[in-house]
């Protein structure tokens, strides 16, 4: 493990939401009571830090409860480690440890969705042959629970026996080692790695001048912040360019992205689950580069004429929600900027429909939402707005100054154009259209809107997951089907959308649903018309569409993403039962591989 410095600290906040199984003993290591900062971890101060051992020690991981480990799912040759031992309470891997006590695996889960080319989903569970008794040197961690926020900057510790640079083994007698690294924003992270490479399941942490990091032989172990005298692990150790390499902070997957998945296999004594929640402003949202447009603010336009003729920010940017980090589906509630581009449209001052901001002045609905004879004055478009009912500090109301409808056979959408071109920020942004985007099978899709008498008292937005499914005889071309969810009115106008390589895409509009039906239906599929049908409509009344990233990508990005893909490493470390030269020709090799 590469030596580490302070970057900077970041105040953290007193409120924790704790789950109500280990919350009274995780996180809490009893021998833990200084600020830590050297360079060998002292017995006892990081009680959950385990090592997984054949031969010899590969990976780290993290004791959850009294029979659960988590650790990386690349860690995991196969899917299976049964039969590999866990050494918990370790102090070193060579000479006495009094305090350690050793389990084998009884059972091994990688998480369904891991990738072993793009690290995505780096995450496994190990059961324990059978359960440990919690001692000084012997104790759970807490996990970052949903709709935790990690802001750059904020300090945060990891810990193994890995090495300490590239190709510098951990000298003898090999004690655990602990280094403090700054989180590194996820928009700072993609200028560095690639857009595609880095995704909302990561998270990254190291200096960007480099000199401190996490590295081969981490892999597995925990990434851990302090809050509120609990420690919490936000990350597991997954893969980096090297080690301490500057410009290429380490990569971990993100705990608080997996609570529902951790849960629904650690079905009883479950794991003390912890928001953990970054105050102040999180300055990554000011990154920029050629893999990663700016965030677009465009100034609202005073001029009386109409809304065509206001000035346009020149970059095209859609489809991302800065506030929009946290495990979706876990509460059909949402919360505020989580969808920047829904539009509530409103008729005399009554909400009839959903919308979505499509484009700096345009917003996408429901033909249906609209009878004759159509008066845009009557019409005003809410943004930013969460409640219905209640306090909204984000929200803007523009006034409509024109409505086309599409008028084709079958189902039509509408086009509303705004009087004024919002400020966009966090909580305004538009989303983008769906040109033709191949949204794969069993991909997940999200719904949104104010679903009547739905979200309470204040009555909030509410969000559905639903399923891309196989449209059978309907044409693929034309549709896109999905399992069921319930509409009901309210929702009608809004978007169906997917996430595509870390932006999101509006692909449909939500059918109409009138005051005395609900959208749900005896079938178990929902078909709906894809917005390519009405490309030719869409051109005409909203203009060119907004892309996700400049167009004007340089080549040294182009090679920066190139580089990325054969030269990232998993940080695994290697069984010691390899012969003396094979370590020494795996040295050799460490800057050309993935895989130590």
């Amino acid at each position: 493990m590469a030596l580490n410095v302070i970057l900077t600290a970041a105040v953290l906040t007193l409120l924790t939401q704790e789950s109500l199984s280990q919350q009274d003993v995780c996180g809490q290591p009893k021998l833990n009571t200084r600020i830590v900062g050297g360079q060998d971890a002292p017995a006892g101060s990081w009680p959950w830090q385990v090592s997984l051992q054949t031969s010899g020690h590969f990976c780290g991981g993290s004791l959850i409860n009294n029979q659960w480990v988590l650790t990386a799912a690349h860690c995991v040759p196969g899917g299976d480690l049964v039969g590999a031992k866990v050494l918990l309470g370790l102090q070193s891997l060579e000479g006495s440890n009094p305090n350690s006590v050793t389990r084998t695996v009884a059972k091994s889960i990688n998480h369904p969705s891991y990738n072993s080319v793009t690290k995505e989903n780096d995450i496994a569970l190990l059961q324990l042959s059978s359960t440990v008794t919690f001692t000084d040197y012997i104790s759970p961690v807490c996990l970052a629970s949903t709709g935790s926020t990690f802001y750059s900057g904020i300090n945060t510790w990891v810990t193994g026996w890995g090495n300490i640079g590239s190709g510098n083994l951990l000298p003898s007698p090999q004690t655990l080692q602990e280094v403090q690294v700054p989180i590194v924003g996820n928009r700072r992270c993609k200028c560095s790695y690639g857009a595609s490479s880095i995704t909302d399941n990561m998270l990254c942490a190291g200096l960007l001048e480099g000199g401190k990091d996490s590295c081969q032989g981490d892999s597995g172990g925990p990434l851990v912040i302090k809050q509120n005298g609990r420690w919490i692990q936000a990350g597991v150790v997954s893969f980096g360019i090297g080690c301490a390499e500057p410009n290429f902070p380490g990569v971990y997957a993100t705990v608080s992205q997996y609570q529902t998945w951790i849960n629904s296999h650690i079905t009883s004594n479950q794991p003390g689950f912890i928001v953990f929640t970054s105050t102040g402003t999180d300055s990554d949202l000011s990154e920029w580069c050629s893999e990663v447009p700016p965030i677009v603010t465009a100034t609202a336009t005073t001029t009386t004429t109409t809304a065509s003729t206001a000035s346009k920010p020149t970059v095209g940017v859609c489809g991302y929600a800065p506030q929009n980090s946290r495990i979706l589906g876990v509460s059909s509630v949402t919360t505020d900027g989580q969808w920047p581009w829904m539009a509530s449209l409103q008729k005399n001052g009554q909400h009839v429909c959903g919308g979505a901001l499509v484009s700096f002045n345009a917003v996408l609905s429901n033909a249906n939402c609209f009878s004759s004879p159509i008066v845009p004055s009557e019409w005003t478009v809410v943004l930013g707005r969460l409640r219905q009912n209640g306090s909204n500090p984000f929200e803007v109301s523009l006034n409509v100054i024109n409505i086309t409808l599409s008028n084709q056979t079958g189902s039509n959408v509408a086009v509303l154009q705004l009087s004024t071109t919002p400020s966009l920020n966090n909580y305004i942004q538009p989303i983008c259209l769906d040109n033709g985007k191949t949204i794969q099978e069993g991909a997940a899709c999200w719904a949104t809107g104010w679903s009547s008498g739905q979200g309470g008292e204040e009555q909030l937005m509410q969000q559905f997951q639903t399923s891309v499914l196989n449209c059978g005889n309907a044409s693929t071309s034309d549709s896109i089907c999905t399992d069921l969810f319930t509409l009901e009115q309210g929702d009608s106008g809004g978007p169906l959308m997917c996430k595509l390589d870390g932006y999101w895409y509006q692909t449909a509009v939500l059918p109409y649903v009138n005051s005395t039906s609900r959208a749900k239906r005896a079938t178990t599929t929902m078909v709906f018309d894809k917005l390519t049908n009405f490309q030719d409509f869409l051109l005409r009344t909203v203009g060119t569409f907004l892309t996700p990233t400049t167009t004007n990508t340089s080549t040294s990005s182009t090679n920066t993403t190139n580089t990325t893909t054969v030269a990232s490493s998993a940080r695994e470390g290697t069984p010691f039962f390899f012969s003396f030269h094979l370590l020494i020709l795996s040295l050799c090799l460490l800057f050309f591989s993935h895989d130590s």
